[in-house]
């Protein structure tokens, strides 16, 4: 090949791989942030109460019971599961400190997509807000549809007062396709007969309370970031007062014999508890996606960050404590686990008042994960790598509308076909991937720009962030080991998003520069 020939095909490669690595700077963005039609209403107590809403929810009230009783192919940790969450909280807490040193810094939409761009470029900051979106994305299916087998417990309390269809409606109204066939093949009944069909040979199964669901909080989102996170309060409190009331109740039915042994299933089953716990941790990223709405993003969002992991982790070990207490490993309910240990005590009363702090719960969890959704989404937007319309924001609310309704349309049609444990899974790859990259971006950016004010530091750098990457990517690589098709799905996610963004992303991203 001659020189000429081969300058000529250098060039334009060189030129590729410089967009692929090229990078943001911080002033930009915050300029970018200064600039934005978003309303900034949120104060630290209002963080807290978004990071508390999120975490506190799916874990405590199903995850916890599945962590500790395992399943067919993952082993359970049971009363271990105290141990699972401090794993699971220090993997959490070394990446809530490099989240707050980021988010004091760049206080702007985008969470760990920001970040990313910052630090790694262009296309690692793509690949970050592609595992976001599956992360948010995929949670908010699985909550959705476990608010529905808490809502359908709550209304056959109403038996006597609600019409049979209402109390009791066909399964393929209340399921996903996948567990409505479960479901029916558990009460002896063949789904192809019991499942309508569209055509005579599509089958149609319409998770409605979910749909609904989605629809109100998608409502409410647009109304307004302060209407929303006044929403959230309300539902944390109620779901607080319901869990402590469990843990001070639950407290004197506690038999010591229950905690022996401690960990029938070793270090495997402790390390699977911590895995699965780790789903609830989703939301100390979607506290930080909310910085181009506060305040005072530089003090109020490490408070808002560290404060929801100190008061969720107080929470969740103080529930796994008397919940491990209370029941035998072997009657775990893992479905509805608080509100059985309650109902086998005799305190069918506080049994019924947690199922009201579950649903309180979940609604809080999908309203901030949705919350993040469209933030995240709408920093991508704002950079050109997804429709324009999606930078829109409504002119009374102050709320990115357009991408609100798209998220909420999004959700609405997994809900319909994604298998619950998958979608969990699932997320919790996305999340560990998500807090390591924040982790390493700390390190590069301590390199590369020392000198830039900090309002919060991470300690102890480079050992903190370093932590922080072990156990994370300890807990990622043992769910590769142990896990089926989420493992395998979880790569093919990325590689599709890598697709799209070279057959798209890339292309519209140019526009920008034009």
């Amino acid at each position: 090949m001659k020189n000429n020939d081969k300058q000529g095909f250098l060039n334009p490669l060189k030129i590729f791989i410089k967009s692929l690595l090229k990078k943001k700077t911080p002033d930009e963005i915050i300029e970018t942030a200064k600039n934005s039609e978003l309303k900034k209403t949120l104060n630290a107590f209002d963080l807290i109460m978004l990071g508390i809403g999120a975490v506190i929810g799916t874990g405590i009230f199903t995850i916890i019971g599945i962590a500790m009783a395992g399943e067919p192919n993952s082993p359970g940790a049971g009363p271990a599961v105290i141990i699972s969450m401090i794993i699971a909280m220090f993997a959490c807490l070394f990446s809530a400190l490099c989240y707050s040193e980021f988010a004091s810094m760049i206080p702007a939409a985008g969470s760990a997509y920001t970040y990313t761009y910052v630090t790694m470029g262009e296309f690692m900051a793509w690949i970050i807000g592609w595992i976001l979106m599956l992360e948010y994305a995929i949670s908010n299916i699985t909550v959705a549809c476990s608010w529905t087998g808490y809502f359908m417990e709550l209304m056959k309390g109403f038996s006597h007062i609600l019409p049979s269809w209402l109390v009791n409606p066909p399964i393929w109204l209340i399921n996903d396709y996948r567990t409505a066939i479960s479901v029916y093949k558990d009460m002896g009944l063949d789904p192809a007969v019991e499942i309508p069909k569209i055509f005579g040979f599509i089958p149609i199964c319409i998770n409605v309370p979910a749909i609904l669901l989605i629809l109100v909080i998608t409502i409410l989102l647009i109304q307004g970031i302060k209407e929303s996170t006044k929403a959230a309060t309300i539902l944390v409190f109620v779901k607080l007062f319901v869990i402590l009331l469990f843990i001070f109740a639950g407290a004197f039915y506690v038999s010591p014999e229950n905690w022996v042994p401690f960990s029938p299933n070793g270090i495997k089953g402790v390390l699977s508890g911590a895995f699965l716990i780790f789903f609830a941790y989703v939301g100390v990223d979607a506290v930080s996606s909310a910085a181009e709405e506060t305040k005072n993003p530089q003090r109020s969002l490490p408070i808002g960050i560290i404060g929801t992991l100190i008061v969720c982790t107080i929470v969740y070990t103080g529930t796994a404590l008397v919940l491990s207490g209370m029941v035998p490993l072997d009657k775990i309910n893992v479905l509805a686990p608080i509100t059985a240990a309650m109902n086998s005590a005799g305190l069918y009363k506080i049994g019924g008042l947690i199922a009201v702090g579950a649903l309180a719960g979940l609604t809080s969890v999908l309203l901030v994960y949705q919350l993040g959704t469209t933030r995240i989404l709408f920093a991508m937007a704002r950079d050109n790598f997804l429709p324009k319309s999606f930078q829109k924001i409504h002119k009374k609310h102050g709320t990115p509308h357009v991408v609100t309704w798209a998220a909420g349309i999004i959700v609405i049609i997994g809900a319909l076909f994604m298998d619950l444990k998958i979608s969990a899974e699932l997320c919790d790859f996305g999340t560990f991937a998500n807090f390591m990259i924040i982790c390493i971006a700390v390190l590069i950016l301590r390199k590369t720009d020392p000198d830039r004010k900090r309002p919060f530091k991470v300690p102890f750098v480079p050992l903190i962030p370093i932590l922080g990457i072990i156990l994370c990517g300890g807990l990622m690589v043992h769910g590769f080991m142990t896990l089926g098709i989420s493992a395998v799905l979880f790569p093919v996610w990325i590689i599709l998003g890598a697709l799209i963004y070279f057959a798209y992303g890339y292309r519209k991203h140019r526009e920008l520069e034009k």
